[in-house]
Order: structure tokens, then sequence, then C-alpha cells
């Protein structure tokens, strides 16, 4: 077998699809959550890309995951909704819940917006980009329950809650791309030590401890039974503070679960997210925002960079760098990923044969 595979996104995309069509999704399910995860490996996230279908297809077959299910409305009431997501895939209700929350914002100028017991919503970074796209700011705080603890709290040694990302999202200018922060608050995405463990590589350095505590390289650590250490915050104690706050904001609020072990885990992958959206035309207006980023960018971005090969980014033009490289060259799948991808599309009846035709 191949070291790696490499595919066009629109190849990636027809597979994603005829696998999860296979599951059972409708058509326009199937597509939007193949092309969620198809960008997300387009964007440089691969923890978050195809590699996520082997987890859920087992989702599927276990029940964890309803196919065709939409956002239901918990709450609503003026300038806040609530929504359930019915373990409906994440994308899908996580997508409905914020175009409901973008059109009520253009009525209310501000939104408070919770989705509880949605299958996991994959890059949250999606969400911020519907927001700023629509003009607005957004905020996003995303807890993760319904499986075994996989991020140790700070001066612990054991894992105790998920990595719980966040984002912050600000539109763009005719001269500035929009702004984007979307990140875990672990080190890394756990997403990111599969793919470590995939490759055979080591974790990145400082991500990882053991079950004493201690610093390791090893990701196969997080794949023993039992888990055989934990991931980091990124920033010690300012990233564990971080996460502790989502938590609660994520599952008290949305009525969802927070991960404490009074709430059922069953395996699976459930997001619970709160997140604020906001019409600058309500404040100092569009107008003055879009000066202040323009300024403020052109200044930080004139820094002299400390290698000139690489030069002052703001958050988001990681993302659109890699997009743009992935786009023109391929995106590359290692071949134990690749292998549990299509092995996924067995499950579920998709034949080896039928998924390289997809791809030929």
């Amino acid at each position: 077998m191949a070291d790696i595979v490499r595919l066009s996104d629109d190849r990636l995309r027809r597979l994603g699809s005829a696998i999860l069509k296979s599951g059972g999704s409708a058509e326009a399910e199937a597509d939007l959550v193949s092309d969620h995860l198809v960008l997300a490996n387009l964007m440089g996230h691969d923890s978050h890309g195809v590699g996520m279908i082997p987890a859920y297809v087992r989702h599927l077959q276990a029940g964890l995951v309803v196919p065709n299910t939409r956002a239901k409305i918990v709450k609503d009431d003026g300038a806040v909704l609530m929504y359930d997501g019915l373990r409906g895939y994440g994308r899908c209700v996580a997508g409905e819940a914020m175009a409901g929350a973008i059109a009520r914002c253009r009525q209310t100028g501000v939104v408070a917006l919770t989705l509880a017991n949605a299958h996991h919503i994959g890059r949250v970074g999606a969400y911020g980009e519907m927001a700023s796209g629509a003009g607005l700011v957004s905020l996003h705080f995303v807890n993760v329950t319904d499986h075994r603890p996989l991020v140790a709290p700070h001066r612990g040694t054991d894992a105790r809650f998920v990595t719980n990302p966040v984002c912050i999202a600000l539109p763009g200018t005719d001269r500035q791309p929009p702004i984007l922060l979307d990140m875990a608050t672990s080190a890394v995405a756990m997403g990111k030590i599969r793919v470590a463990r995939n490759e055979g590589k080591p974790a990145p350095e400082g991500a990882l401890i053991d079950s004493t505590g201690q610093p390791t390289l090893d990701p196969r650590i997080m794949y023993t039974d039992p888990i055989g250490g934990a991931l980091r915050t990124f920033g010690g104690h300012k990233g564990y503070a971080l996460a502790i706050v989502t938590e609660l904001l994520a599952g008290a609020l949305s009525g969802g679960p927070t991960i404490q072990p009074g709430n059922v885990r069953q395996g699976g992958t459930v997001n619970n997210m709160f997140a604020i959206l906001i019409d600058p035309a309500r404040l100092a207006g569009v107008d003055w925002l879009h000066r202040e980023i323009d300024g403020f960018v052109d200044y930080v971005k004139a820094s002299p960079p400390a290698d000139p090969t690489e030069p002052v980014l703001v958050p988001g033009d990681p993302e659109r760098m890699a997009r743009a490289e992935r786009a023109r060259t391929g995106i590359t799948v290692d071949a134990t990923t690749w292998e549990e991808v299509l092995q996924a599309g067995e499950k579920v009846g998709l034949t080896r044969a039928s998924a390289q035709a997809l791809i030929a």
C-alpha cells in the first residue's frame, strides 16, 4: 500500500458523500456533511477532515447519530434562540441553528444562540464563516461530551474534559478577508493525535502527558483502554481556564450535558454550542469597523518578520493559504486513514470497487 493517497477535493467529496448516502443520509445531507469534512482538509485541518468518516460510521451503526434529522427550536424568545440537535449530523443541525440566528440578528441586532445534543459539528470555523459572510460578528463556545475525557486539567494527571473549541469571527472589508479565530483549548485537537498515530509520527512537542503527568511524544497512549495519557491545554493555566468556562457556557446554558460523570456517556460524540451574534451596524457602525480592521491589520502585518520566509499573519490567513495550496496540489491522506475510510464505506455497503470508481 502506498504511503499516502493524494486526491482532488472534488474526488474526496464524491467519496465522502457516497459513504454517507450509503449510511442512510439524503443526498443533500450527504453532500453538505462531505463538503464540510473536505473543506477542513483543504484548510489544513486534517484532524476534522475525511478521517472523521470512520467514526461517523461507527456512531451511525450504534445509533449515536441520526441521519436526516432537523434541528428543533426549544425556545424562541426574541434575541434568545435555543435549539436541540437531536443527535442529527452536526453540520446540518448547527447550520440550521446558525441560519436562524443570522436571520434573527437582522431584526434584533444581537442574538444569544444555544444548540444542544448535536452530533460532531466539525470545524467550528464554518459557523463563524456563516456569520462573517452575513456581515456579522460572532463568538462560539463548544464543548464535547458523550465519550471519555481526553484533556487533563492544569496541574492534573488524568483527563477530565475534551478539546472544547472556541471560535471568534469578524467580517472582511474590501481590502481584508474575514478574521477567523478557530482553536481548540487543548494544545492540539485530538484529531491531530489520530493523524500522528496513523502516520507513525510523534505527537507534537508539549501536547501529551502520560499517566504520571510526564510529557510524552507517543500518540498511541491516547488509544489504549484504559487511556494511558491525556492531552494538555494550550498555554498552561490560561488554556485550562478557557476550557472550563467553555464547558459550562456550552453545556450548562444549552441544556445539553457537560462531561461530568453525572451525565451518560454512550461512546459517541455530542457537541453543545453557545454562540453570540452581533450586528456591527447597531454599535459603532460598519464603516468604522472596516476602517479599524483595515488600519489595524495593515499595522500588524507591517511588523518586520523574524524569518523573511514567514510573514506576519492574522487569524484566518493560514487556512486561506492552505486552501489555495491544496486546491492546486490535492489533499493527501495517509495510508492508515485511507484504509479506515474504505473500510467504513464497506460497513455501510459501498464496495471498494465502487469507491475506487468514484475517485478515478
